[in-house]
């Protein structure tokens, strides 16, 4: 394939005049390495941070002290009144509502997207050239 010829007859060429320039150009002077080390980089500023703030966890956790009364720290359970006979009875005449009441139901019109509106057409093609290429 010529394609693949040419990249690697561009790409030896471009090696070998990396090769020359090296031989032809003076080298630079390497930077002798020091013994000692650079200064530390101290930065100061003016500005004052709060003060840290230290927990002390040695203390003993303090509690309340229990009640004396055990049915004052809890709930008492909830009490149930008992219904009277007369109200009962007015109970029993109330006429019998069915077991699933049937609630009212709102039922809504579905929107519905409207087809997008195409303001331009694309164009096609002309020869090889055109969007469909890559």
């Amino acid at each position: 394939m010529p394609l693949m010829r040419y990249f690697v007859f561009v790409s030896s060429v471009l090696l070998a005049l990396l090769f020359i320039a090296d031989a032809c150009l003076p080298k630079l002077p390497t930077a002798g390495k020091t013994a000692t080390l650079p200064p530390g980089i101290h930065i100061y500023s003016d500005q004052k941070w709060p003060e840290r703030i230290v927990y002390d966890t040695s203390t003993p956790i303090l509690r309340p002290a229990p009640s004396a009364k055990p049915e004052a720290a809890g709930s008492a359970p909830p009490t149930i009144a008992v219904a009277s006979a007369k109200l009962r009875e007015a109970l029993a005449e109330l006429p019998p509502q069915p077991a699933n009441p049937k609630t009212p139901q709102h039922k809504f019109a579905k929107k519905h997207a409207a087809k997008p509106v195409r303001l331009a057409t694309r164009r096609s093609p002309f020869g090889w050239f055109g969007p469909t290429i890559w």
